[in-house]
């Protein structure tokens, strides 16, 4: 398992609330990185990547650098942000331009002049006339002329742009002219070969607080990527990494813990829980991490419910699974519960792991694959109706009101989750219990299991029949 890139790394860093996350945002043309007034809000690296003037850099946000207590919460984001420095072909140091130069700016100065990469200083928050004290006081950290920009409001990026290639050693790619009909252009060519580049596989790794899902996304990556410890809830925001399994790109999301709704109290709990429900409507496979400690409480159950009605395809991953003493036993009972309590989607696959030993994680990235497969499968429509044809010689359709109800056709509109729609011209009539069979029906005949399958009916004759 390894992740690589191919385009220069830019790594943001300075010390917290400067902005950092908002550049970020901004220079990738998104809204990825959470942005708050709180200090502090992004721990781990998250990147993205930028397009500067017509050339993709991949753009790294990290954490705020701060003095801290050895082995603090704060000691680890700074590792994570001086190593982002090591990694990275460019270092962005951006400071705040209303605040001035502090002690704190000029320390970590220090640290990004001693890493011998090429640095540009950002004077952020410059907008109006309220920051030129700030740009001014920035030349004595010696790291060069100042870039004077308003992350928020768009101001001064053409600028900062042009310096980061210049320190990339890069040109600005020349601007194509529009194509007249009929021409070919080497710009039809890089449309094409992005379109036959395989999409990476978006999986986010779910669960409650401290069930180990940054300790996970290390382990798949090889790398202390992701804060790790003891504490709960160290993980804010909805962290994507890619890396490569068996040929396979995948696009990991670490997200924020999970709890119920009565104990988020504090704003950066809130930001960081709604921020993970997006990455589990926006991930393909969501793996629902479990403590295998304190399996399956309620909020477990909680948010297997929330990952099968957004129709992503689930799986259940036990972690410190080197911890439980009786294993046979507990995993019948944990298998046991998910059948019970995740009834709506039989047969999720189910994996036992610990990803402080990386154990297990072969079978866990098996499952990832096979069951991503599952949900995009199509059926076709001479299949379905052949099934149909079949399901009901099996067990016809009840008799509402002494008239039998007759189903005359079945499609599948869409994969993603497999969803299929039949035509009936009493379908209101038709029992939930009727429907039920038949979507079962379809799970066994069809090899769907641990995927939602959505099933409705639709008043009418076969559209495709000839009238």
């Amino acid at each position: 398992m390894s992740s690589s890139t191919e385009n220069p790394v830019v790594a943001i860093v300075g010390r917290p609330n400067v902005g950092k996350s908002t550049l970020f945002n901004r220079l990738t043309a998104s809204r990825a990185a959470l942005v708050s007034d709180l200090p502090g809000l992004t721990r781990d690296r998250r990147e993205g990547v930028a397009n500067l003037l017509g050339v993709d850099v991949r753009l790294v946000d990290t954490a705020g650098l701060e003095e801290a207590q050895r082995g603090s919460i704060a000691d680890r984001m700074r590792k994570q942000s001086e190593q982002a420095i090591a990694d990275a072909d460019l270092v962005l140091f951006v400071i705040d331009a209303r605040a001035g130069v502090t002690a704190a700016d000029t320390a970590f100065a220090r640290i990004a002049r001693h890493s011998g990469k090429p640095v540009v200083l950002v004077a952020n928050k410059a907008e109006g006339s309220k920051g030129t004290d700030g740009v001014l006081d920035a030349f004595s950290l010696g790291l060069g002329a100042p870039i004077a920009i308003s992350a928020e409001h768009g101001e001064g990026i053409g600028d900062l742009a042009d310096d980061v290639l210049a320190a990339l050693g890069l040109k600005p790619a020349p601007v194509v002219k529009k194509r007249r009909k009929g021409d070919e252009t080497a710009d039809d060519e890089k449309t094409e070969d992005r379109a036959r580049a395989p999409k990476p596989i978006r999986v986010a790794i779910v669960g409650r607080p401290n069930a180990g899902k940054s300790t996970l996304v290390n382990a798949l990556l090889g790398e202390d990527r992701m804060i790790t410890g003891p504490e709960p809830g160290l993980t804010r925001d909805s962290v994507s990494s890619d890396f490569e399994w068996k040929g396979q790109q995948i696009r990991l999301f670490d997200t924020a813990g999970l709890r119920r709704k009565a104990k988020i109290t504090e704003t950066a709990e809130k930001l960081s829980a709604s921020d993970a429900i997006r990455a589990i409507r926006f991930a393909e496979v969501v793996v629902l991490l479990i403590d295998a400690e304190h399996p399956f409480e309620h909020q477990d159950l909680t948010i297997g419910h929330r990952v099968t009605e957004e129709g992503r395809a689930l799986v259940v991953a036990v972690n410190k699974w080197d911890l439980v003493p009786e294993k046979q036993k507990t995993l019948r009972d944990l298998k046991k519960t998910v059948a019970e309590s995740l009834a709506q989607v039989p047969d999720v696959p189910f994996i036992a792991i610990s990803a402080r030993s990386e154990t297990g994680l072969d079978q866990l990235m098996s499952a990832i694959s096979k069951v991503y497969a599952t949900w995009n499968r199509r059926v076709s429509t001479p299949q379905l109706n052949r099934w149909l044809d079949e399901a009901m010689s099996r067990h016809s359709p009840p008799a509402v009101h002494g008239k039998r109800i007759k189903i005359r056709y079945v499609t599948q509109p869409s994969t993603r989750p497999p969803t299929f729609v039949a035509f009936s011209q009493r379908a209101e009539a038709l029992p939930q219990s009727y429907v039920k069979y038949l979507t079962n029906s379809l799970r066994q005949t069809f090899d769907l299991p641990g995927v939602p399958i959505r099933f409705s009916l639709r008043k009418g004759e076969n559209p495709f029949s000839k009238k």
